[in-house]
């Protein structure tokens, strides 16, 4: 995938015995073309099953064809509208918008446009993996993929 920065802040957490807490949303993480608030996972808050962030793709932008193995991944879109390309070869196309919630099942291979050119997507994500990026691998969109 393209990382460009996979840095997390651990101080950015404040532990309260039992309640963790990120002010702000935490610091801008960036990867596969789309812009991460920090968010929690297993490698900031010890999350066994989750992960959640804030992504932002930008105007234009592209969230580069992958796959997610072996976990789900709920999206709620807050900003923006967005064409999803995706299924074997990436020959199905879906569009959603503010307000939107997607759910993509776990080995579908996607490729997420921002359909402005003005205007960023901001969406709430979350997975049921704590390894948040750990356990997605690139896509080749003239690779049928079967699993």
């Amino acid at each position: 995938m393209k990382t460009e920065s996979n840095k997390i802040d651990i101080s950015a957490v404040e532990d309260h015995d039992g309640i963790l807490t990120i002010r702000g949303g935490g610091a801008r993480r960036d990867w596969n073309g789309i812009h991460y608030k920090q968010g929690m996972s297993g490698k900031n808050v010890g999350a066994t099953s989750l992960s959640a962030n804030i992504a932002t793709i930008p105007p234009g932008g592209v969230a580069y064809a992958h796959i997610h193995v072996g976990f789900e991944v709920i999206l709620y879109i807050i900003e923006g509208k967005v064409r999803h390309e995706f299924g074997p070869g990436l020959k199905q196309v879906i569009e959603n918008e503010a307000g939107d919630f997607i759910y993509i099942k776990p080995g579908v291979p996607h490729e997420v446009f921002n359909m402005s050119d003005t205007e960023p997507v901001v969406a709430f994500v979350a997975r049921s993996s704590a390894d948040e990026w750990d356990k997605i691998i690139p896509y080749e969109r003239d690779q049928p993929h079967s699993q």
